[in-house]
């Protein structure tokens, strides 16, 4: 049976600089649970975008070529690739900083994903307000 000693300061000094922090766990779930929100808004911005291009197979289509919405269908379905690639490596280059106990906030991440919902926001007003609504309508922006 051995016993165990109180830790001697040199002992101390061979702890990871993350183990320092006594609110690890919880930043570590935090940033978990960051991670997953831009999953979720990743993977909704995909369906949106099968959404748009998948609307025109509910309508007899007047026109024998598919027109522009898939085009806007597509770029949801890019951003929503581009959000999930960028949020899994930024969810491990934050572990990462925490782990060194170095994490400091950007704000690069806000701005860009603010920027890009605003210009497909744009692009869905836009193209609302371009489409015809009569279905019986000839005139179909192209």
């Amino acid at each position: 049976m051995q016993l165990k000693l109180k830790p001697t300061e040199e002992d101390k000094d061979k702890k990871k600089p993350g183990r320092l922090n006594p609110s690890r766990v919880r930043d570590h779930l935090a940033n978990e649970r960051t991670y997953l929100a831009w999953m979720r808004t990743g993977i909704a911005l995909l369906g949106f975008g099968v959404v748009i291009v998948r609307l025109r197979a509910f309508q007899v289509p007047l026109i024998p070529h598919p027109g522009n919405g898939w085009k806007l269908g597509l770029v949801f379905s890019l951003v929503g690739l581009v959000t999930v690639w960028l949020s899994t490596s930024h969810y491990f280059a934050v572990r990462r900083h925490i782990e060194d106990d170095t994490y400091e906030p950007t704000d690069r991440w806000v701005l860009l994903f603010s920027i890009a919902v605003m210009i497909l926001g744009t692009g869905v007003i836009y193209f609302v307000f371009t489409t015809s609504l009569d279905p019986m309508s000839p005139l179909i922006s192209e």
